[in-house]
């Protein structure tokens, strides 16, 4: 029975390991969501293409001169209400998983404290019946490492394909974007890191924005 014993210990610290984990994991998650989009907008903001005519914004400013521009990174992420929608996605999934994988944990767990009852109390009546349902709780703790490693790939997964998703809508976008104004470059602005000082009439965030979500209300109705 020592053996038993010590296996139900090394079982009940897996279990406490696992769901500090998944809650780990809800966090590692949203954070891993937002360095990952910050980081497709940085790669496909670079993207803009010289066109001919001159630069105008919506006010009027004309940057034909330079034809550079930036965008605010960070505020165009928040704004964009694709990016949004796809993140809350993302969120939900990640929190259904962890629901379920944590109901199953719990249900292990109550398990566990069953057994543990049991060898305290000799409740089993013999040691093939004790060794018989140490095998099963073997079997539960693979299943939930099984689970735990598809959930996690099917978040990665989802995650892969939100950003495919918007490096295509942001692709297309600015190359259109870029022609119409005669932009010879767009950098992008990530958290104040890229561009030491620019003037704010270099900032075309808001002008981005209020396309890009145009056209994303306008798809919406289709």
């Amino acid at each position: 029975m020592l053996l038993i014993k010590l296996y139900l210990l090394s079982l009940k610290n897996k279990v406490n390991f696992m769901e500090a984990y998944m809650k780990k994991t809800s966090l590692i998650v949203n954070a891993i969501l937002v360095v990952a989009v910050i980081a497709l907008f940085a790669m496909v903001l670079s993207d803009g293409k010289k066109g001919n005519g001159e630069t105008r914004l919506s006010g009027g400013e004309s940057f034909a001169d330079n034809g550079i521009v930036f965008i605010n990174t960070d505020s165009l992420i928040i704004k964009y209400d694709f990016a949004r929608q796809l993140s809350e996605e993302l969120i939900k999934k990640e929190e259904s998983s962890r629901t379920d994988f944590n109901e199953r944990a719990r249900v292990f767990q109550q398990d566990m404290v069953e057994f543990q009852r049991k060898i305290q109390n000799n409740g089993f009546l013999s040691l093939e019946r004790a060794q018989s349902e140490e095998r099963r709780l073997r079997q539960k703790e693979q299943e939930l490492q099984e689970l735990n490693a598809r959930l996690s790939n099917e978040l990665m997964s989802q995650q892969e394909r939100m950003n495919q998703q918007l490096r295509d809508t942001i692709t297309a976008f600015l190359s259109d974007y870029s022609k119409q104004r005669a932009y010879r470059m767009v950098l992008s602005n990530t958290m104040g890191d890229n561009i030491l000082f620019a003037d704010d009439e270099l900032d075309v965030t808001n002008d981005v924005v209020i396309i890009l979500n145009s056209r994303y209300a306008a798809s919406r109705k289709k």
